[in-house]
């Protein structure tokens, strides 16, 4: 089964190529980079999980040693974890990329994770029963961890050549997500692992980021009903977004424009409603910058000479 339309995959599938084809990359342009999304990814990744730090304080302990007055340390502690945990998954891929996942490196990336927080679990299958505020999922008991995660490994070897790798590794993070292995530091985690399955395909890191929360939310729970489409999607225009800043950077005057929808409004027969629409349903190619939505001119062009050779055009609200 796909969860991904054709166009999406293979419009992805392009900027990869193209990416590869940029490679190799200057050590200094490729170190710039990983601490670039690092930093984002360890922002984001922890203020999903509640984490008070903003992202500027997070570059100064990151890079500065600072304590931030008036935060808490476990949040400066979560911050220096997760950076750890993103070197380790870093120096994993640089190995091999040809390395197999397994529970040991799911586990060796969750001890890293609550390294300092809760040393006592960090690393260990929970041995207890949890329920996850604000959701309606009940994980499995725990005595069902140890042999679930077994079967989850099971299943990415029989899978990783029938999917397509997008799909592959968001339906990882789901399923690690749904298992809920761990006390704590499942989410993280599962973000870390996702990282993993893609990184190792050639993807730059892909980020989830905090103002998308609740949709990232959202999509999870219709997964847990087994309706994978929506998250599949929204990850898959994670990993575009990541792309499409990797892209940018290393072919700047060959960069696409992109606008805002507001701006698109007055170019195109589509209102900024509507752009909105087909953006967060994966239809027309578009990436967040910071809480909006944008997207290429040509983009747009694309979207519309499709639609007209199926019906004829009018302004759409």
């Amino acid at each position: 089964m796909s969860y991904l339309n054709k166009n999406i995959i293979e419009r992805i599938d392009e900027k990869l190529i193209e990416l590869e084809k940029l490679r190799p990359i200057s050590s200094s342009l490729v170190r710039k980079l990983q601490q670039l999304f690092a930093l984002e990814m360890t922002y984001n990744s922890n203020a999903i999980e509640g984490n008070s730090l903003t992202q500027k304080e997070t570059f100064l302990i990151i890079n500065e040693g600072l304590t931030i007055k008036g935060k808490p340390l476990r949040d400066h502690l979560e911050v220096k974890d997760h950076y750890e945990a993103l070197d380790y998954l870093y120096d994993f891929i640089k190995r091999d990329k040809r390395q197999t996942f397994s529970e040991v490196t799911l586990r060796s990336l969750h001890q890293i994770v609550l390294k300092d927080t809760e040393p006592l679990e960090a690393g260990r299958y929970r041995t207890g029963n949890v329920i996850i505020t604000g959701s309606v999922h009940n994980p499995p008991e725990a005595t069902e961890v140890s042999y679930q995660m077994s079967e989850l490994t099971g299943w990415i070897k029989k899978n990783k050549n029938k999917l397509h790798i997008i799909e592959l590794a968001a339906i990882v993070h789901h399923k690690i997500a749904f298992i809920h292995p761990f006390f704590d530091g499942n989410g993280r985690t599962a973000r870390l692992v996702m990282n993993l399955l893609l990184m190792q395909s050639g993807f730059p890191m892909v980020i989830i980021l905090r103002n998308d929360r609740k949709k990232y939310y959202n999509t999870l729970s219709k997964a847990d009903k087994g309706d994978y489409i929506p998250f599949v999607r929204f990850i898959a225009q994670a990993a575009e977004r990541s792309l499409n800043i990797y892209l940018k950077t290393l072919i700047p005057s060959k960069s696409k424009k992109y606008l805002t929808l507001s701006e698109l409004e007055k170019l195109t027969p589509y209102t900024a409603k509507y752009l909105n629409l087909l953006s967060r349903l994966g239809k027309i190619e578009a990436h967040k910058e910071g809480r909006n939505w944008v997207i290429s001119l040509d983009a747009v062009k694309r979207y519309q000479s499709g639609r007209q050779r199926n019906r004829g055009g009018g302004r759409n609200r």
